[in-house]
């Protein structure tokens, strides 16, 4: 990184989970919270930038597959374990990581935790299960295609990245998942799903060396397969995030299925890498477009009427983060709407946010961090996330500290680095003429 986080000191220690990490390399990230619940998440810190272009989706395949049975656990016995105990399980996969979860009962946790473990770490990828499972996976790509929405921001990110991997789809293409093989998948797990390569969090109504034992001994019971180096690694730590644009690159695509045109602004940003960087940033999503009261969304949609909807966020990923305004509107508004942004961008470049408006957002971003971490998945995502990504859950605890030391000098000095107004991706989607 190229700054310091700010002390723990500066800010109320409202989140204080414990860290403790096993022999085999596994990472545990424990507190108790008296609500009767407990959330375990397994996290992997490999996703779909990992993957070569040749088995591209096979993260987000490779989920489905888990839970279709382990050498202990039939195909679908897990599920019904969960449901018969009333609770619920999930997954997910990005980019930079897949996360698999748990919410149970604080009675149930020591039997249903080695279970969850078991079905992520020992999965037995069967053949014929496989590929009954390709064919529900090819029905999701399908699926996503026929999406709008997910469809435009494809086509954004395929603007925003020339060769990063982020420009290609989670769930990779209907032409790569016809090819694929059970023998790869397998291949793919054996490398990356390993306890070194894993964060296990878990918060709930337990003790913390309870919540900590029944995971160390859920792990301990097990012996993880492990393939080694394959060649189906993409040298994630020796790509290099892409320059800033140096002009506008411009797509326009004519989409059938809207009844409105979009229009999606896109500048590269720093990546979790540079992550004092990236807090600038978040502000000035919400001066411009997150709420009522944010600038383009009273300038272009409740004064002027140009669009029936705007948004502003910044995403932000391991090796490079977007900067995203997108827009609802009439095809006639188009050039008028992408020229207003601009100059929205440009006054931010020359005249700092008054210090009222930078305390309204800061008050509104500290408080949407707190509000949103009070139950146990809220924390045991949070936790996961910032230790998969960043290395460190305790960046994630500073982060309302860290939103309140941004000074306006510093939000215009984010704006002028990143934010060009002469220099971005742009995507426009018009509906059929």
């Amino acid at each position: 990184m190229t700054s310091t986080l700010l002390p723990r000191a500066s800010l109320p220690p409202i989140n204080l989970p414990t860290l403790h990490q096993l022999p085999n390399g596994l990472t545990i990230l424990a507190e108790q919270l008296p609500v009767e619940a407990v959330n375990l998440s397994v996290w992997i810190g490999t996703g779909s930038a990992a993957e070569p272009d040749q088995i591209n989706g096979m993260a987000h395949f490779l989920e489905h597959m888990v839970f279709k049975g382990t050498p202990r656990l039939a195909a679908g016995e897990f599920e019904q374990r969960i449901e018969e105990q009333g609770a619920v399980t999930n997954a997910a996969t990005s980019q930079d990581y897949t996360q698999y979860y748990i919410t149970t009962a604080p009675q149930d946790f020591a039997y249903l935790a080695p279970l969850q473990l078991d079905v992520v770490f020992n999965p037995s990828i069967p053949a014929d299960a496989f590929e009954r499972e390709r064919l529900v996976v090819l029905e999701e790509i399908r699926r996503s295609e026929d999406n709008p929405g997910r469809r435009s921001f494809r086509q954004a990110m395929e603007t925003a990245f020339e060769s990063l991997p982020y420009r290609r789809p989670v769930l990779g293409p209907v032409s790569v998942i016809e090819q694929v093989t059970a023998e790869q998948m397998r291949a793919f797990h054996g490398q990356y799903y390993q306890p070194q390569s894993a964060t296990v969090s878990v918060v709930g109504n337990l003790p913390v060396e309870q919540l900590i034992e029944t995971v160390a001994n859920s792990i301990e019971e097990m012996q993880p397969h492990c393939l080694g180096p394959t060649d189906l690694a993409l040298p994630i730590s020796r790509l290099l995030p892409e320059p800033s644009f140096t002009t506008v690159v411009r797509r326009e695509i004519v989409d059938e299925s809207l009844q409105q045109a979009r229009l999606i602004l896109v500048w590269r940003t720093p990546g979790l890498d540079q992550l004092i960087q990236t807090y600038a940033l978040d502000i000035l999503a919400y001066v411009l477009g997150q709420g009522r009261t944010a600038r383009l969304v009273q300038d272009l949609r409740e004064q002027r009427g140009l669009v029936s909807a705007i948004s502003v966020s910044h995403m932000t990923q391991r090796l490079q983060g977007v900067f995203y305004i997108s827009a609802r509107l009439p095809v006639e508004h188009i050039t008028e709407v992408e020229t207003r942004i601009t100059q929205h961008i440009q006054t931010l470049h020359h005249q700092p946010i008054t210090a009222a408006e930078v305390t309204k957002i800061q008050t509104q971003v500290a408080n949407r961090f707190v509000f949103g971490n009070e139950t146990p998945s809220d924390r045991a995502n949070l936790y996961g996330y910032y230790q998969t990504l960043v290395g460190d859950f305790e960046a994630a605890l500073s982060y309302p500290a860290q939103i309140q030391g941004i000074t306006p000098e510093k939000l215009q000095q984010a704006a002028q680095e990143y934010l060009s107004p002469a220099a971005y991706g742009a995507v426009i989607l018009k509906p059929t003429p």
